[in-house]
């Protein structure tokens, strides 16, 4: 059986609008440690950026201390990642920029402050639902799909061969047998801009595409795995990013989220342009560190975690576990032992995560589970051992 997932370049018009939106929430939490921040005087923040053919909209609430130059930040990121000329199709130095940014509302504040709030706690930003996933296909605990994908995109971003323009996007089909284990990539599919100021032959494009997309699938590929580039037959820089297509944020949850691997489950919203009282960001990353050190400790192969909230409270609503059939106790059982062992309330999930540091932001964009961060480690499978006794 053939699976597929998706991944995109951070050139890729929707991810340079969360690129934003995540640069900015790191300029105000690095001005707001500055003056000292904690949980009770972090800054609030829920921005939406709309990039359309020359321009760039941002809005949304935020709540903070300290004053970021807005349009400034949105330039300096455009241009940071590749945009510099229209003929890439955005150039940050030229572009309009309208910035709509409001203070965040104080019905919603007084929720999600321990000193105002009815509780008496930092509750949850917004009610919603997220979810976590795990599996055992990879070292990193994650689907091989998503892996291959995204460590694709990352080999055209590194590349320096200035013929690939920032936005790009593709698919790796892994042929998997009967009893779920990946045997091969059977498909790749890679769509990138093309500048036509550094080429003037298009097969050579595609010769240069496939060498740096086997590269990275290089222990997968085999002689029959087929390969397509740019598959309408042309893709101009210049018809590129927001010239051709406008960019939203939190529009590619999909891609961030596990490639759409069946069982990997989506909820909640934007996750990048939140401050992580939001728990659309701070629950997606407690989710999936509770899954993957479920399946770390050998308690599951394959692990989705769901919790729920209500804006205002800090504990979730519900916890619920699915181990798809290959839990090694009754999932009923195995949400219980994990209610024991983690805290998903959003003080605990910020502090234990450091979700107030201005670098994580500025990475997050780019991936939010293939680095080095907090929620990424496996650092409670001996509990989670001890307290289901095995």
């Amino acid at each position: 059986m053939l699976i597929t997932a998706e991944a995109v370049k951070v050139g890729h018009p929707d991810v340079v609008a969360d690129t934003i939106a995540a640069h900015i929430i790191a300029e105000i939490m690095d001005g707001e440690h500055k003056i000292g921040m904690d949980v009770n005087t972090m800054p609030h923040c829920g921005i939406e950026v709309f990039l359309g053919k020359g321009f760039c909209i941002v809005g949304g609430e935020v709540s903070t201390r300290i004053y970021v130059d807005i349009e400034r930040s949105i330039r300096q990121t455009v241009l940071s990642l590749g945009y510099n000329d229209a003929a890439v199709g955005l150039n940050g130095h030229s572009m309009g920029v309208f910035n709509a940014i409001i203070p965040q509302s104080p019905d919603i504040n007084i929720g999600t402050r321990a000193d105002l709030g009815k509780h008496k706690e930092i509750g949850a930003g917004d009610q919603g639902i997220m979810y976590g996933f795990a599996c055992d296909e990879t070292t990193e605990l994650l689907p091989l799909t998503y892996v291959l994908a995204n460590n694709m995109m990352r080999i055209f971003e590194d590349s320096d061969n200035p013929v690939f323009a920032p936005d790009g996007k593709g698919q790796v089909t892994i042929d998997y047998d009967d009893n779920g284990k990946p045997l091969r990539v059977a498909k790749v599919l890679m769509s990138n801009a093309v500048d036509y100021r550094y080429i003037t032959v298009s097969n050579e494009t595609e010769e240069m595409a496939k060498k740096l997309s086997f590269e990275c699938l290089k222990d997968w590929v085999d002689d029959k795995t087929e390969f397509m580039f740019n598959p309408t037959g042309e893709w101009q820089a210049v018809h590129s990013c927001s010239a051709a297509d406008s960019g939203v944020t939190g529009r590619k949850l999909v891609c961030q989220l596990y490639g759409a691997y069946p069982g990997a489950q989506l909820g909640g919203g934007s996750i990048v342009n939140k401050s992580p009282e939001k728990v659309d960001c701070s629950a997606v990353f407690g989710s999936r560190h509770a899954a993957k050190n479920i399946v770390a400790a050998g308690l599951a192969k394959k692990c989705s975690v769901q919790l729920a909230y209500a804006i205002g409270v800090a504990k979730p609503m519900s916890i619920y576990v699915n181990t798809f059939g290959t839990g090694i106790m009754p999932d009923k059982k195995l949400s219980q032992v994990m209610e024991k062992v983690f805290d998903f309330t959003p003080k605990r999930m910020i502090e234990k995560f450091d979700l107030l540091s201005g670098k994580i932001y500025r990475k997050m964009a780019k991936n939010l589970f293939l680095d080095d961060y907090e929620w990424e480690k496996t650092d409670m499978v001996d509990e989670l051992k001890k307290e289901a006794g095995v």
